[in-house]
């Protein structure tokens, strides 16, 4: 046990970092266990697999638990096996059709003006805008 200050407190801090660093680290491998033997037995949520555990790798990379090549590889030989894997057999299943929903109707065009109400728009001037109002110079008086 350390008996300089610093030292134990570094001490605590590594002992926090590593049970953090445990759980990053844990979860990538059992994503990438669940993922190559999903890829080995041919299944058809092998893809999900593939994606969960690239997901899982990225984080722990991200975190610094392992390294960012490191992570590359393992996704490299995850992706490399997916491809090489041979194609499950998989039962068309009848799609299902979902209804088709309707087209809402189309908004009605805006009414075209009557020769009246332009004229009466054309008769009434629009209003003017304001100036803005220019101080005047002060001059100066003689006393």
């Amino acid at each position: 046990m350390a008996n300089i200050k610093s030292q134990i407190k570094r001490n605590r801090q590594n002992d926090k970092r590593r049970l953090r660093n445990r759980v990053y680290r844990g979860t990538a491998r059992i994503a990438v266990k669940t993922a190559r033997t999903a890829i080995d037995s041919s299944a058809p949520e092998s893809n999900v697999a593939l994606i969960s555990a690239i997901s899982a790798l990225d984080k722990a990379a991200e975190q610094g638990v392992i390294h960012r090549n490191n992570a590359a590889r393992r996704k490299s030989r995850l992706v490399k096996a997916f491809a090489k894997m041979e194609p499950a057999k998989v039962v068309a299943e009848p799609a299902m059709v979902e209804p088709v929903a309707e087209a809402e109707p189309k908004k009605a065009a805006p009414r075209k003006r009557t020769a009246k109400a332009e004229a009466e728009t054309k008769a009434e001037p629009a209003p003017k805008k304001k100036a803005a109002a220019t101080p005047k110079k002060k001059t100066p008086t003689k006393e």
